[in-house]
């Protein structure tokens, strides 16, 4: 490898890093820039510039390295998240031109739809170059989400529950707190991300890195423990009933992957017959208890809120299902999900990932996602035996769970993180004379 590829690998290694360490403190810190300097979407788009600057990195090192652009190129799951980007473009703009979506729906739809797969290929290309990229994963994962964690706590258990508004949260960025049933008695966690659901799911990942060390290793089994125990706290207050039992899926899944069919049935029996029977009994005494209900869920008999949590989510499936039933083609991207509210007031939110792709861009481009997701499971499972693999194995389970019920995608945090893990995960092995490594 020359002079000037080097420079370039680990220039984009470099940014890489920088992108994955500073994720978890995203929403945090372009609010609290924005009330000092303005500009907050330019500001949230940091990560976004710099994707770019990888892209146009990945397409030089791709030209260079003729066996790098032929694994690329012969890899179906490359060739198949290319297909769905190119889908996703085409549909789009098809979209813009017959007036279905505005061009600002549009444009937040395309980065919030295909960022994280591009982020997915260009670490993908250039952990192929680099492994000491791949060496950090665990110290990139962890030491920002005890840092989260710290800061959850603090939320819950010290801080006053709109102590965000200091750093310039507010309406027309980030509310500065979330509360269950519009009850300030009752505040949701939402630490340095942007709100209670997206810090729920990014738990899900890592827990499922703390239990997978666990696991695996004998040293600071008591500093990792009490790390459990405070990012369950968190996961708790955060009050995601999605991602509670996303983190069971993925914790009882980290378990069998990791111990053997036999060894884990052994193991999680009896645990998951003890939760039942809790749940059960819990259910029945407390059932009219104005705690439980708030918590479980998300309202009260006595709420002054006529619409449940639940009737809006159930609600919002049901028009999802409408939706592509009678548009089996899509109505293009930016039509629905997130992107939406920027769509002349034509909001729709299935409050499910894979019904929104299917509002956008059909039937056959969920069933394309939903290919890309098993086509990465796959990968992962090959490589079942080292310890990353397991863990967003393992996490893929519970954040699935997860998108039935939410836009855990839709996530800054949540997607470049795992999709940027699975990329150094399943990246293709190079001799190790034909790779370089960021000098640090």
């Amino acid at each position: 490898m020359n002079l000037t590829i080097n420079k370039v690998v680990n220039t984009l290694a470099w940014i890489i890093l920088i992108i994955l360490a500073l994720l978890p403190f995203h929403a945090f810190l372009t609010v609290w820039l924005s009330s000092l300097a303005g500009h907050y979407t330019p500001l949230r788009l940091w990560k976004e510039f710099l994707l770019g600057v990888l892209f146009i990195g990945v397409v030089y090192l791709l030209f260079k390295d003729k066996n790098l652009l032929k694994e690329f190129t012969s890899s179906l799951l490359m060739r198949l998240v290319l297909i769905y980007c190119a889908i996703s473009v085409v549909w789009g703009f098809a979209a813009y031109v017959l007036h279905k979506v505005t061009l600002k729906a549009l444009g937040y739809g395309l980065i919030v739809n295909l960022r994280f797969l591009i982020f997915f290929m260009a670490v993908w290309v250039i952990a192929a170059k680099t492994p000491a990229l791949r060496a950090l994963w665990l110290k990139i994962l962890l030491i920002p989400a005890a840092l989260v964690v710290f800061i959850g706590l603090l939320q819950r258990l010290v801080l006053p529950y709109d102590f965000l508004k200091h750093f310039g949260y507010n309406s027309n960025t980030i509310y500065p707190y979330e509360t269950i049933n519009h009850n300030v008695n009752y505040p949701r966690v939402i630490s340095t991300l942007r709100g209670a659901n997206p810090l729920g799911a990014y738990m899900v990942l890592v827990l499922s890195a703390i239990y997978a060390v666990l696991i695996k290793s004998k040293q600071r089994r008591l500093q990792l423990s009490i790390f459990a125990a405070a990012s369950i706290l968190v996961l708790i207050f955060s009050y995601s009933r999605s991602a509670w039992i996303g983190a069971l899926l993925s914790v009882a899944s980290l378990v069998l992957i990791s111990l053997g069919r036999n060894k884990a049935q052994k193991l999680l029996l009896p645990v998951l017959g003890m939760a039942l029977l809790v749940c059960v009994l819990v259910s029945i005494f407390l059932h009219h208890n104005s705690t439980f209900e708030n918590i479980f869920f998300h309202t009260q008999k006595n709420s002054a809120i006529k619409t449940t949590s639940d009737q809006g989510h159930l609600s919002a499936f049901k028009d999802g299902v409408r939706d592509v039933v009678h548009e089996p083609l899509g109505r293009g991207v930016g039509t629905a999900g997130p992107a939406s509210v920027y769509n002349n007031n034509k909001v729709r939110v299935p409050e499910n990932y894979y019904l929104q792709i299917a509002q956008e861009i059909g039937w056959a481009g969920m069933i394309l996602f939903i290919i890309i997701n098993y086509l990465v499971a796959c990968e992962l499972w090959v490589r079942r035996k080292d310890m990353l693999a397991q863990v967003l194995l393992a996490s893929l389970v519970g954040i699935t769970f997860t998108n039935l019920l939410s836009h855990a995608w839709t996530d800054d945090t949540l997607a470049y993180l795992w999709w940027g893990l699975a990329g150094l995960a399943t990246a293709p092995h190079y001799p190790a004379g034909k790779r370089s490594s960021p000098r640090r």
